[in-house]
């Protein structure tokens, strides 16, 4: 049997100008997970044999900081259906009128989530089609694909993938065949580079665990956990 780490990347940059860019808490993230992966691997005896990443730059910029902590040189292949949803788009196809959320206060941050948390909904369920996103059912096939990859070229191998809240947890959505709202609410959880780990055979992939930060136990790591 083969590994599969889902991995979020870090923490990016909500409420500024450009979201798709690591914060230097991000970096710094990214950076201590590879040296874990790196003790980690070499405990295990376990060997990388692929590394997929959606085309974002946060999932680049998590790469490499991995792999600079990690000490590693694979090449991944950029998987686009591994990118995230737009958020912006979705919370744009929402009925007009609806007040707008300030993501730089406490109670914005909340409203802005539970507005985005109506929209995955409404888009999930086909009643709204935000501009330049595919449909869900396109997007489901796009984050599924990767794992189709992985069981086609990779079938006992080990694999490291790059990505985002919404297609991991659409992943593991798709595993456990939970209803949409269980899958928005296990997105809303993901944290900032946790591994959600799966076994893959030939034939099929299934969850060993989800969301875990062995990377940043211990008191002296606890401020550098964030979900944004």
């Amino acid at each position: 049997m083969g590994h599969i780490y889902l991995i979020r990347h870090g923490q990016a940059s909500l409420g500024a100008a450009d979201y798709d860019q690591l914060s230097e808490l991000g970096q710094r993230q990214s950076v201590r997970l590879g040296q874990y992966l790196k003790q980690r691997s070499h405990e295990r005896g376990l060997r990388w044999d692929a590394v997929m990443m959606g085309s974002l730059r946060r999932h680049r910029q998590t790469w490499e900081g991995i792999a600079q902590g990690a000490d590693w040189s694979h090449q991944p292949l950029v998987w686009p259906g591994l990118n995230e949803y737009d958020s912006a788009a979705l919370l744009a196809a929402l009925p007009p009128g609806l007040p707008t959320a300030d993501t730089h206060t406490p109670d914005g941050f909340k409203r802005h989530f539970r507005l985005l948390r109506d929209a995955l909904t409404q888009w999930m369920a086909g009643t709204i089609s935000p501009q330049g996103m595919p449909s869900y059912t396109d997007f489901v096939t796009g984050v599924t694909g990767a794992l189709a990859h992985i069981r086609h070229h990779h079938p006992t191998g080990n694999v490291l993938v790059v990505s985002s809240g919404g297609p991991i947890a659409t992943l593991v959505g798709h595993l456990l065949r939970t209803p949409a709202e269980t899958t928005i609410e296990l997105n809303m959880q993901i944290r900032n580079t946790a591994l959600t780990e799966l076994v893959s055979g030939p034939r099929r992939q299934r969850l060993v665990s989800f969301n875990t930060l062995p990377h940043l136990d211990g008191a002296e790591h606890q401020p550098w956990v964030t979900h944004a």
